[in-house]
């Protein structure tokens, strides 16, 4: 293919070599003659393992070149990639003044080049930016996104040092872009890199990185804190993160990386007011995990304010143990919001299979008479029960029988799912999710 690459700095400049690499003839593109001058002598512009290399190897055999001609750049290429800088502003929001600038660029060229063109954002960039950059193109070029050209959301998932080997073995390579033509030359171009490829909705696309970095902060963040607590009890803090790092089945895993309502049971918040007690005996302060109770605290408020916008009194629950499969209710946030609904004076209708049984044979009937027997009053035998009595139905946890039970629920009754029964459903007419 031919590609542009717009900014040659540390993603730019990589990119650039990268893809020549591959065999593509790429056009580097910056204002900076320095970075042009630097390109075009076989040089790389900035201090990246093998990058010179790359480069070089490039210029020798004409699959590289460098200029700040933009029209000449996008008429001699199918797809230019935009790896512009997104610096952050004094408030800490982004500033996408360059990538803006280099859509309007773009667009100018467009509006006299012949065929589809491409245009990719490589650069990290808050979600709806690539929906504003075709807005910009359109308004420019006078042509329209779909049919003369595309934007695609294409995120770099690059370290410092290890760059070109990142390059070659990401982890996945995100292709965001509503536009059929251009989804399917992005994955042709990345079809020979080993890696999955996800083709998503560019909002979702640009989120992306978003969160990758964000949890990597919270891992570096999170790793220090038990470090420093280690220090002060005697414990080597990097074994013990080893030890935790080795587990792969939960702690790096997914299972506990689905956006939800707020975690309970007999465990983890037992766990972490017990940590940040023995940290403050310490004298050590552990922003991050002082911050999880109250974090959990306000997934609870936020799963109530669903409730009450909605301006319905009758409430069925369907779950409420703190999750599927088990009767265990200390510290269940369902049973929280239960509370704090029942104190407001709402009509409440509850089943969970798993309590009734508990209740029946005596697991649970201590609790559920000695700590909390206003909800053993309203609990029903039957979801049906529920159904028939309730005006908004809340899905508490993910027992097997529920997703039947959301496929046949009367259009008539709201529903407020805070576990996600259904994949496939996003919030949408009667259908309402806490995080999706």
């Amino acid at each position: 293919m031919k590609i542009s690459v717009f900014g040659l700095g540390y993603v730019g400049a990589v990119s650039c070599a990268c893809f020549a690499r591959m065999g593509h003839n790429v056009i580097g593109v910056d204002v900076s003659d320095l970075k042009i001058k630097l390109i075009n002598s076989g040089k790389s512009p900035i201090v990246e393992k093998d990058l010179d290399e790359y480069i070089e190897d490039g210029i020798t055999k004409g699959n590289i070149t460098a200029t700040n001609n933009v029209e000449s750049a996008v008429h001699n290429s199918d797809i230019s990639i935009v790896c512009v800088g997104t610096p952050s502003q004094i408030n800490g929001n982004i500033d996408l003044t360059y990538i803006y600038r280099v859509c309007n660029e773009i667009g100018e060229a467009i509006k006299t080049k012949k065929g589809f063109h491409t245009v990719v954002i490589r650069s990290t960039v808050v979600p709806g930016t690539i929906k504003q950059c075709a807005q910009i193109i359109e308004d420019v070029s006078g042509k329209k996104h779909g049919q003369d050209f595309g934007v695609a959301s294409n995120p770099e998932f690059l370290r410092e040092s290890t760059a070109i080997e990142d390059f070659w073995n990401p982890p996945y390579t995100v292709i965001g872009t509503l536009c059929e033509q251009s989804e399917k030359q992005l994955i042709e171009l990345y079809s020979n890199i080993d890696a999955p490829i996800f083709a998503l909705k560019p909002e979702e696309s640009e989120m992306i990185k978003y969160a990758n970095n964000n949890f990597h902060a919270v891992k570096v963040t999170f790793a220090n804190e038990v470090g420093n607590i280690c220090k002060e009890l005697g414990v080597d803090g990097q074994k013990v993160m080893e030890v935790v790092a080795s587990d792969k089945k939960l702690n790096l895993s997914s299972y506990y990386m689905k956006p939800g309502f707020a975690f309970g049971g007999s465990c983890l918040p037992k766990d972490v007011r017990g940590l940040n007690y023995r940290a403050k005996t310490l004298d050590l302060k552990t922003p991050l995990l002082s911050s999880l109770m109250n974090s959990n605290n306000y997934q609870v408020e936020r799963g109530l304010q669903l409730i009450y916008k909605t301006g319905k009194r009758k409430i069925g629950f369907l779950g409420f143990a703190f999750k599927g499969g088990t009767d265990d209710l200390r510290e269940s946030p369902i049973v929280e919001i239960i509370e704090t609904l029942l104190g407001k004076g709402y009509d409440l209708s509850l089943y969970d299979s798993n309590i009734l049984l508990s209740r029946l044979m005596g697991k649970n009937k201590d609790y559920l008479t000695g700590h909390i027997p206003h909800i053993n009053r309203v609990l029903k035998d039957s979801a049906e029960d529920v159904i028939k009595e309730s005006d908004i139905i809340v899905f508490g946890n993910k027992s097997e029988e529920f997703k039947q039970i959301l496929n046949n629920m009367p259009k008539d009754k709201i529903v407020i799912d805070l576990v996600r029964i259904d994949k496939s459903r996003t919030t949408k007419d009667n259908y309402v999710g806490i995080c999706w």
